[in-house]
């Protein structure tokens, strides 16, 4: 019998939960990104109430993620967190502040502004670190010895503010697609028109990453564009899914354009993947490299693959219970 390599079961594992927390989490995130926007107070009321009842457990899936990498590639937490502890830092601040606004907001009168802000910011701060999080694993680490050698903001360059940017955009389409979803009258219409600026922020930023990372790894640009590869398809059917979220809001559908988005996020965050196989520490060390002992991914795998269904069915039956329309006047307070 062949040895089964629990290291790439693992990857697959985490990088299965990290998309999860990215589609999950980021309509939400991408709620508070637009709430300073929004037509009036009872749109933001309106808005609050469609991701009240799912949020917290969308996030479940970030701490599965987190606890599997710490358990299965414990060199991945050595080396990347000193590297991005102030990045790790602000976004673990975000989520606070945004998780505090959905307690407090609906009790407060006179300061209800004050909330309003705590849970905008805090989206937007969350938002934008996980994104330069993101451009500053895409540039790689200086490493020696399996030690981060670098400086505290290492993580924040040119490259890494554009992938923040970047995803502050994707965040606020995946926010809007879902308002759109969830709302009807003055406030869905509100949310389609935004629609078709963020969908074109999110590919000027696409195009403007898919043409720096090349220059920042020779590794990328050999794999994407030494020869013809069956790889290309992941960004074609990447702007494929962006065409469906045009057509979608110009027809003015409900459901269409916000999993065309989500699509969106899953071919780009495959490309990334594609990109960086198999280095989990850009750019030395493989998922093999920064792999715990067989043993304990063993006794991690069998508790995980008991948690992993139980998180896929009771969010699924959340959506089922809260499927629908949200309207005025109803909803979380």
């Amino acid at each position: 019998m062949a040895t089964i390599d629990l290291s790439l079961i693992w990857a697959v594992i985490i990088a299965f939960g990290v998309i999860m927390y990215v589609l999950m989490d980021g309509f939400d995130l991408g709620v508070g990104i637009l709430f300073p926007f929004a037509p009036d107070e009872e749109s933001r009321d309106v808005m609050m109430n469609s991701v009240a009842p799912i949020w917290d457990g969308n996030e479940t899936w970030l701490v599965l993620g987190g606890a599997g990498l710490l358990g299965a590639f414990p060199l991945v937490y050595s080396v990347l967190l000193p590297a991005l502890y102030i990045g790790v830092f602000l976004m673990l601040a975000g989520l606070i502040f945004r998780g505090i606004a959905f307690e407090f907001r609906f009790k407060a009168r006179r300061s209800r502004q004050w909330w309003n802000a705590a849970f905008s910011g805090g989206s937007a701060v969350a938002t934008f670190a996980q994104g330069a999080v993101v451009g500053a694993y895409i540039q790689g680490f200086e490493t020696a010895d399996r030690v981060f050698t670098g400086g505290a903001l290492d993580w924040l360059t040119p490259f890494s503010v554009l992938t923040g940017l970047g995803m502050l955009a994707g965040y606020a389409l995946l926010g809007a697609t879902w308002v759109a979803m969830k709302t009807e009258g003055h406030i869905q219409r509100w949310a389609r028109r935004l629609v078709p600026s963020l969908l074109a922020a999110v590919l000027l930023v696409f195009a403007g990453v898919s043409l720096w990372t090349p220059y920042i790894d020779p590794g990328v640009w050999e794999r994407w564009f030494s020869h013809l590869q069956v790889i290309w398809i992941l960004p074609v059917l990447a702007l494929g899914c962006a065409a469906l979220v045009w057509w979608g809001v110009k027809r003015e559908r409900d459901i269409l354009p916000f999993l065309a988005t989500m699509g969106m996020f899953v071919f780009t965050y495959l490309g990334l993947l594609v990109s960086r196989w198999p280095y989990v520490i850009p750019p030395e060390y493989t998922l093999w490299d920064a792999a715990s002992a067989p043993g304990s991914q063993l006794f991690l795998l069998v508790g995980v693959l008991f948690v992993i269904p139980i998180i896929l069915g009771y969010t699924g039956w959340a959506y089922w219970v809260f499927r629908g329309k949200v309207r005025p006047g109803e909803g979380y307070h």
